[in-house]
This record gives structure tokens, sequence and C-alpha cells, in this order.
């Protein structure tokens, strides 16, 4: 069993930063794959980051360029640095760990709003 609980959301202003941290509870942290997701209002969820348990990363094609995703396993802990934020990017960030491309476990979320 795996917990995850993000933080680091907020309001901030477009192309500004912030970096979201998801910590994670469970001494297999480091088997699995990390991934970032978000589900802006009235769309779908989306991928914008993962990364595997060899550090090798992901990235959706809107946040390229943007956004870098890390991972400390000895801090049972994962990053998204975001930077150049646009308000399209505006919706709640996921953290979710798994592994043979299934995420079995999801944390609750947190609030990204970019204003313009």
């Amino acid at each position: 069993q795996v917990q995850l609980v993000e933080s680091g959301g907020g309001l901030v202003q477009a192309g500004g930063s912030l970096r979201l941290t998801c910590a994670a509870s469970g001494r297999t942290f480091s088997w699995y794959t990390m991934g970032w997701f978000r589900r802006a209002p009235g769309k779908q969820r989306e991928l914008v980051a993962a990364i595997s348990s060899g550090s090798s990363t992901n990235y959706g094609d809107s946040v390229k360029g943007r956004f870098t995703i890390s991972r400390d396993n000895a801090l049972n802990t994962v990053y998204l640095q975001m930077n150049g934020l646009k308000p399209e990017d505006t919706a709640v960030y996921y953290c979710a760990a798994g592994s043979r491309g299934e995420y079995i476990y999801w944390g609750q979320g947190t609030q990204v709003t970019v204003s313009s």
C-alpha cells in the first residue's frame, strides 16, 4: 500500500513558477513509476509528466520545456517544477504511483491556478 500526499499548489500569475511535491509512504516507493496528472474543469485527465524507477522521464506535449519531474527515493518524494506557467495550466494536479503502465495509487490532488 502506498499513500500519496501532494502539496505546493496555489495561485500564481502567468509566467510564474510553482513546485509541487508528492510525499509517499511505504518502503517500496523506489520500485514505482511516479506520475503527475492534471484535470482542468470540463476536460479529461491528462498525463503531465512521469518518471520511472530508473529515472527515465516523459512529458505531455503541452508542458515540454517548461516542467521538470524529479524524484528523491531517499525521501520518498517526487517533485514537479513548473516554470513559465500559463492560464491553461490551471487544474487540479494529482500524483500517482504505478507499474507496468498502470497507475494504482493516487493522491487527493492540489489546485494550481494561473491568473492572466
